[in-house]
């Protein structure tokens, strides 16, 4: 130990080391400089939430921040608050929506289940003796569930409950496209007060187009003319310019004429005409599953009046008729195919003002860029845009549909 501890002496010696006292001498002398005193720092207030958190906060849906300054904050303040009704809107309709749907398939079954069980006991009324109690009680409760079913079904085939399904599911997609458009406009540009106003706008289409409430603003189930399902403000043009031709030519803009024609005289026309054909199956069955219910309640009223067996008949076979027609209307949700059909005429009408409201603004540099049109148009219509080139080249002479989605 003695050896060890001489070694290490001698391993750290000055002299082996002369930086070492040299080192120390610094230490010592930054020990002893004299002491600086700071006054208080002014830091700068930072907000606890810029506007965009506040919003994820809310409502729970992401979104883009916003890469460039913006001069007005209030117009961007106003998009937020437009944004949140919107993913309101779109809860909203989420939830009305499903509870419609719960509304066509219970009181299909239901109306089902109390048909077959009036007509069932239509069917045991005429096996029991005339008098006596049985019978009474079997006989009347066959009048009054068959009675019962006929109110439903009146209720039923006035608010169409799958078609007004189909509505809340539209109009929850096309709010969420809205929102999204807004995401866009907040991320990719500075917005201005005519964004507010085309926002505000479209807001108030859908709301119109697809109204929640069933009192007073409900969409006309049976239409005596059907027309395209219109959710979109009138068409404004962006003043935007990508260049000095924006984009145009003579070819795209013959080309965007072929594509107009053929969404007119194919696509459009045909959804029409199968929606026409739908509305009047529907109009039949709504018509028929309440006369052959009121038929059987008057069949099932009859039984033991007479020795004749057609008011047991008339109260079976209509029973079992009215539960196949309503299976038929409500159980295919033939209403909601008739709505189905009209927004698939909407949107290819959609397209067609599009482009027919860029074709005739005169000044180039006022349209839409003629490129960005092209590809929104090809991918709307489900086609690339080779496709969509060879499609304008023989619209005249093909039957070929333009939209390859639907």
């Amino acid at each position: 130990m003695a050896g060890l501890e001489v070694s290490s002496s001698r391993l750290f010696s000055k002299r082996n080391f002369p930086s070492l006292c040299y080192r120390r001498g610094i230490v010592g002398s930054t020990l002893t400089a004299p002491r600086v005193h700071l006054g208080p720092v002014c830091l700068p207030k930072l907000s606890s939430r810029d506007l965009a958190e506040e919003f994820e906060k809310r409502t729970g849906y992401p979104i883009a921040r916003q890469t460039t300054k913006s001069s007005d904050r209030q117009v961007i303040a106003k998009l937020y608050a437009i944004m949140e009704a919107v993913a309101d809107r779109v809860e909203m309709h989420n939830n009305i929506g499903y509870q419609r749907d719960n509304w066509n398939r219970l009181l299909s079954t239901s109306i089902n289940t109390m048909t077959l069980t009036g007509a069932t006991m239509a069917g045991l009324a005429a096996t029991v003796a005339a008098e006596g109690a049985p019978f009474t009680a079997l006989k009347l409760s066959s009048v009054v569930l068959y009675v019962a079913a006929t109110g439903l079904l009146l209720v039923m085939n006035k608010i169409q409950p799958s078609q007004l399904a189909e509505e809340q599911r539209n109009a929850s997609r096309l709010f969420k496209q809205l929102y999204f458009q807004i995401q866009t406009t907040l991320s990719v540009g500075k917005p201005d007060t005519s964004d507010v106003n085309e926002a505000m706008e479209k807001v108030l289409a859908l709301d119109k187009a697809c109204p929640l409430s069933l009192m007073g603003s409900m969409l006309e189930k049976f239409p005596s003319e059907v027309e395209p399902a219109r959710w979109w403000p009138k068409q404004r043009q962006k003043q935007v310019s990508l260049g000095e031709n924006n984009g145009w030519n003579r070819k795209l803009e013959k080309e965007m004429k072929q594509i107009v024609s053929a969404l007119k005289k194919k696509d459009s026309a045909e959804y029409i005409d199968l929606c026409n054909k739908t509305l009047k199956l529907n109009k039949m069955l709504a018509t028929s599953g309440p006369l052959l219910t009121l038929l059987a309640a008057l069949g099932s009223s009859c039984v033991g009046t007479t020795h004749c067996s057609w008011p047991v008949t008339i109260g079976v076979m209509a029973g079992a008729m009215a539960a196949v027609v309503n299976t038929v209307e409500h159980g295919s949700q033939v209403g909601m195919v008739v709505e189905m059909y009209r927004n698939n005429a909407g949107f290819f009408k959609l397209i067609e003002e599009n482009i027919m409201s860029n074709m005739s603004e005169k000044d180039v540099g006022r349209r839409e860029n003629g490129e960005i049109l092209e590809m929104k148009v090809a991918l709307q219509l489900g086609r690339s845009l080779s496709e969509l080139e060879q499609l304008a080249a023989i619209a005249e002479s093909s039957e070929e549909s333009a939209s390859k989605l639907f």
